[in-house]
């Protein structure tokens, strides 16, 4: 009986790394390929970034967790992903907006070498951080609404199983319904995806750089990864009790995704909701073994990477209701954690509130997309509105 319990502890971080892969890709890859294809992608090519995304995350997390045998756990940038469906095309098509992950790239290295880079973006307000998100995510997180109006045979399954599956498992409520929503794509449309599309392939792309596509995509999608995903990261590692190397995560992050950038993928930063599934007690009960967990998580996801581009054929061949709606919801609970954090700060809440319907708004300014004038308005307008007396 001893030997048998043993065994089972020993091989938990492993299952609990399988099912961190399995839950952090399934949940979001819709809203990745989305994404990608908004700013200009063709199917191919975003098959190429979910590859690349998928290949440079998990030998990022092989070489953190191996060699500081901590649970450091590594993901895409899913609300970079949201925030590229919300730019949609720039000034210079895909190329440009390949040109702005590699400065994006860029941005995350200098903040790993230069700690006032760092600094800098740490004073940028949270609630503006979080509003800018939530106004990217809100036309994304209507779609299954508007989806069950028009289609409602064909979404409606997709909503029916995410809601039947909430009481039952909450983690896995959003795998399953993009998994009816697969079933619903290869019913509609999988006779129309070739064989030939279903091998996994790389698409370079010569980046070109263009200063609306650096402004619309760069400057915010590196934002929106610190505030969303790295800094959260770090701070759910460490309630689990482990330290994170800033310095060298950057380094990893920024060259994994300065590496990725000409294959399509948009960038990938320190996971935060997945970090408790590798760092937590799901990763057993011996602490200094749950960095197993990450190494596991890591050879999952370049298993997975073998059916990415089927997961694009069928996405980019399937209704459009039902993959937009499908990626609302996947992005349903990171728009809550955004609104609440966006609206949790009394004295900047109005200018939260300007931020978030700005970036709402979808406007485009002299070629710049709405989450760049987001900020901006949420930047000058805080202290304005914290000068105005309150009875």
């Amino acid at each position: 009986m001893t030997t048998t319990t043993t065994t089972a502890r020993d091989h938990t971080p492993v299952v609990a790394g399988i099912v961190t892969a399995v839950v952090g890709s399934s949940s979001s890859f819709v809203v990745v390929l989305t994404g990608l294809a908004a700013v200009g992608a063709s199917a191919a090519e975003a098959a190429s970034g979910l590859l690349s995304l998928l290949v440079t995350q998990a030998l990022g997390m092989l070489w953190l967790s191996v060699r500081h045998r901590r649970p450091i756990t590594l993901a895409w940038s899913t609300p970079g992903a949201a925030l590229l469906v919300s730019t949609g095309t720039v000034e210079g098509g895909w190329p440009a907006a390949i040109g702005a992950f590699v400065v994006t790239a860029g941005l995350i290295l200098l903040t790993g070498l230069v700690p006032a880079l760092g600094e800098l973006i740490s004073r940028i307000p949270v609630s503006l951080a979080r509003a800018m998100l939530a106004g990217v995510l809100l036309p994304i997180c209507l779609a299954p609404v508007t989806g069950i109006a028009d289609s409602p045979y064909l979404v409606g399954p997709v909503v029916l199983a995410w809601l039947l599956m909430h009481p039952v498992s909450r983690r896995w409520a959003v795998p399953v319904s993009l998994l009816v929503a697969l079933v619903v794509v290869v019913v509609e449309a999988g006779s129309s995806v070739a064989a030939g599309d279903l091998v996994p392939t790389v698409a370079w792309t010569t980046p070109a750089w263009t200063l609306p596509a650096v402004v619309s995509i760069a400057v915010p999608l590196f934002v929106v990864t610190m505030a969303s995903q790295n800094v959260p990261g770090v701070a759910i590692t460490a309630s689990f009790g482990y330290e994170v190397p800033w310095r060298e995560t950057m380094t990893v992050t920024g060259l994994g995704t300065l590496a990725g950038a000409p294959f399509g993928g948009h960038a990938i930063n320190l996971a935060a909701i997945t970090a408790a599934l590798a760092a937590g007690p799901a990763a057993g009960a011996d602490r200094s073994r749950r960095w197993i967990a990450c190494a596991s998580a890591a050879v999952t996801y370049l298993v997975l990477a073998l059916g990415s581009a089927a997961l694009a054929a069928l996405v980019a061949a399937g209704p459009g209701d039902v993959i937009q709606a499908a990626a609302g919801l996947a992005l349903l609970g990171t728009l809550g954690a955004a609104l609440s954090g966006a609206l949790a700060d009394e004295d900047g809440r109005e200018a939260a509130v300007v931020c978030f319907l700005v970036a709402a708004s979808g406007i485009t300014v002299l070629g710049v997309g709405a989450a760049f004038w987001a900020l901006l308005a949420g930047l000058v307008l805080r202290p304005v509105l914290e000068l105005t007396p309150r009875r």
